[in-house]
């Protein structure tokens, strides 16, 4: 079909194509690949013999034409230039009466020319804090020319840069275009000017001048900014006031400075025995008025002396106000009128104190009362240190009378002596209070070390020598400090065994029993092997320690000197420092290149033998053991399980409980391992355990997982753990139930750490030459 150009797409317009013959049906379905599918692909424009694409519905240059040239029809305006527009940057002045020194305001907007209809849209871009209605100035719309050509509308060769077109009444001129118009202009042989500057904006220029006046002028802070700021700082100062008069004296005072509002509070530290008891308060916290200046040296207040200016009293009511009134008409007060003094003329400042005016060594004048700093506290001395870049905090000393008494100092309270009823706790009570409290105990200690045993094996001495074979175990209890003493049952001794001591909190012997002083108890540190110590009046001498015991007290030197490694071998060193070729000769008699030797080994009782030796008493049995611990040469003991034990266990379990999601299991495993990898880390095979719920206790699943086999980066493998819970093949053997916690791999600690001494290592940190003689010596 064909169309008049300039018409609209309306019946009636359109007329049928006398050329075209040819009226294909276009296809909408396809078969692709043996599917029927819908058609939504475009077909491609033929291609000629030169490779170029050609349009069908353009016919070709050499083609006949049913018009002739130059008469057939074009492409319509609103089809031609869709959404082509014309932009121009342009301005107009607005009349100002309200501002003296801005008569006008520049005001810039943008011309839109939308091509397609010749219509016009004039838009103003938004400036923040404009205080003007800004946006769209004009409607897209055709504009008509001011007069006397108000009959015709605003073209595209009206509107060009360094142009001024009146629309509407208002003048606007062009300044500048964007690139699109510009070349768009060109094109059609339009000559486009350069860009014109706009002028300067009279309010703009006033804004500018202002806001430079804003910045260098004085910030005023706001009372609640400060109060958000400073709220809960306090400065704190220590003074005094001199009231040495015949019945006065140097009054110790405490001045808080509060940041937040400014504000001031003095406060009377009373000295004990003073005579003052009643209120603390010397100033009310208010805003203190400044009479009197200071004078400040360098970086730190010196002595300051107050000016002639005294104290002149309060402010009487009236005198204090925020506005002045002017009495202007009338000699009496029925024809008085007032107003309110806009210059202020009869206002007075007053000056309060700030922090600038608090240092050491400041006087301030508290209503005539001579007030003078001598100390700040910590944060004070921050504070300034930080605000004002003081350094020297020297306090000042307090002036005193000559016949001032000395400071009571509370002297210690002296008890009765213990008359022997009771414990000594129970008789303090009696004497501290008329309702005696039973003795408090140290709960927190309790928490602490509660079930903390540290257990002794001992032996009594005893002129009896039916005695001295009795072996006794001495537990002492860390929760309370108390001790207990079993004795062990030796066949044929005579002796039964059982609890010698009950459990009790012991003193020290050697105390005066009946004394005002508290007795000291045995303590923890007390015992070591090697002491010999007075318990009720029988003499025990420990001779060992079980392996708690011995780790406990080498975990904690800092209390046991006994297990303390660098102080025994500063003992060593110091005692084998002239000796040390006699020490290495009863340890190793017969090797003389020692220093060749990586690794030398001898027994504990070569090792303490020659130590015994060398130091004597010196050295005790305990610090002995404590060195061949450190110095062992035993190697930790083998894994105590046993992989068919373990796994017939399992399989009990799993008969027991009538598992069979081994299909669950290997589906869940698969799953978190996608790829089949044939190790898993611990925790992923932990918790895929436990979560498809095996009937394997947590103590169980330690055993299985500790013996499977497993690769360099300590990963389980996944084949051997299914084939070890696999029931069906039968290999496991049957056993009893037994407990897993601690029958099914007995968790025994090693014992026999300290048998052998690494003497190589022990002499590497004793740092001693040997001195020992050559093989041919």
């Amino acid at each position: 079909m064909l169309r008049i150009p300039g018409m609209p797409l309306l019946p009636g317009t359109l007329f049928r194509d006398v050329s075209k013959g040819h009226y294909p049906k276009p296809q909408s379905l396809l078969n692709f690949q043996g599917l029927s599918m819908l058609s939504d692909r475009k077909t491609s424009p033929p291609v000629d013999a030169s490779g170029v694409s050609v349009d069908i519905s353009c016919p070709p240059a050499s083609a006949s034409s049913i018009y002739p040239p130059r008469s057939g029809p074009r492409m319509p305006p609103w089809l031609a230039y869709d959404k082509k527009v014309l932009c121009f940057k342009a301005f107009f002045k607005q009349t100002l009466q309200e501002l003296y020194h801005a008569p006008y305001l520049v005001r810039k907007v943008k011309i839109y020319y939308y091509l397609e209809d010749d219509t016009v849209e004039i838009y103003e871009p938004r400036v923040d804090n404009s205080g003007i209605v800004q946006g769209c100035v004009v409607h897209r719309q055709r504009v008509r020319k001011a007069p006397p050509c108000d009959n015709e509308f605003i073209s595209l060769i009206d509107l060009n840069v360094d142009m001024t077109i009146q629309i509407y009444d208002r003048q606007y001129h062009i300044t500048d275009c964007d690139p699109f118009t510009r070349d768009f202009l060109n094109k059609r042989g339009i000559t486009v000017p350069d860009p014109v500057t706009s002028p300067c904006d009279p309010t703009e220029l006033l804004r500018k001048r202002d806001k430079n006046r804003s910045i260098n002028a004085i910030q005023k802070s706001h009372p609640f900014a400060q109060f958000l700021k400073y709220d809960r700082q306090v400065l704190k100062f220590y003074a005094y006031w001199d009231d040495r008069t015949e019945f006065g004296d140097v009054r110790k005072l405490e001045l808080c400075y509060y940041l937040a509002d400014d504000t001031m509070e003095v406060k009377e530290a009373h000295v004990r025995n003073s005579g003052r008891d009643g209120p603390t308060v010397f100033l009310k916290r208010a805003r203190l008025v400044r009479v009197s200046n200071v004078y400040i040296f360098g970086m730190h207040f010196f002595s300051i002396k107050l000016f002639s200016k005294e104290f002149e009293g309060l402010l009487l009511p009236g005198q204090m106000t925020p506005k002045t009134l002017l009495n202007v008409l009338g000699t009496n007060m029925r024809n008085v009128r007032f107003c309110v003094d806009p210059l202020n003329t009869g206002n007075k400042e007053i000056l309060y104190y700030t922090d600038r005016d608090l240092q050491i060594g400041s006087v301030i004048n508290v209503y005539g009362r001579a007030v003078v700093i001598t100390d700040l506290d910590p944060f004070t001395q921050q504070y300034y240190r930080e605000q004002y870049g003081i350094q020297d905090f020297t306090p000042l000393p307090i002036p005193t009378r000559s016949d001032d008494c000395a400071d009571h100092k509370p002297k210690e309270r002296i008890l009765p002596p213990f008359n022997g009823w009771g414990k000594y706790e129970d008789s303090v009570g009696n004497c501290l209070s008329v309702e005696p409290k039973p003795p408090k105990t140290d709960f927190k200690k309790f928490i602490k070390f509660d079930r903390y045993v540290l257990r002794f094996g001992a032996k009594m001495l005893s002129t009896i020598k039916a005695n001295c074979e009795r072996i006794f175990v001495i537990s002492y209890f860390l929760a309370d400090d108390t001790l207990q003493i079993q004795e062990i049952a030796i066949r044929n001794s005579g002796f039964l065994g059982g609890e010698f001591m009950k459990r009790v909190r012991l003193e020290l012997p050697g105390q005066e029993r009946f004394s005002c002083k508290q007795p000291q108890y045995y303590m923890p540190w007390n015992f070591f092997i090697g002491s010999t110590m007075a318990l009720n009046d029988f003499l025990f001498h420990i001779v060992s320690a079980d392996e708690y015991t011995l780790l406990y007290m080498e975990h904690h030197p800092e209390e046991y000197a006994h297990a303390n490694i660098p102080i025994i071998m500063e003992k060593v060193h110091r005692c084998l420092q002239s000796r040390m070729a006699d020490f290495v000769g009863s340890c190793v008699p017969t090797c003389n290149d020692l220093d060749k030797k990586t690794d030398v080994f001898i027994s504990f009782e070569s090792f303490k033998g020659a130590l015994v030796s060398i130091m004597g008493n010196n050295i005790s049995d305990h610090e002995i053991v404590t060195l061949c611990r450190h110095f062992s040469a035993e190697q930790t003991a083998p894994h105590a399980c046993s992989r068919e034990n373990v796994r017939a266990a399992a399989h009990l379990e799993l008969k027991r409980s009538l598992w069979n999601a081994r299909d669950d299991l290997m589906e869940h495993f698969h799953h978190i391992n996608p790829t089949n990898l044939p190790f898993l880390p611990e925790h992923k095979v932990r918790s895929t355990l436990r979560g498809c719920r095996l009937p394997f206790s947590y103590e169980l699943i330690d055993n299985i997982l500790s013996i499977l086999n497993r690769n360099e980066c300590g990963d389980i493998e996944i084949c051997d753990l299914m084939n070890f819970i696999d029931v069906s093949c039968g290999k496991g053997c049957d056993m009893p139930p037994v407990n897993h916690a601690f029958e099914l791999c007995p968790k025994i600690p090693f014992l026999t750490k300290g048998k052998m001494v690494n003497f190589t290592c022990f002499l590497r940190n004793v740092n001693l030459p040997l001195n020992l003689p050559t093989g041919g010596e």
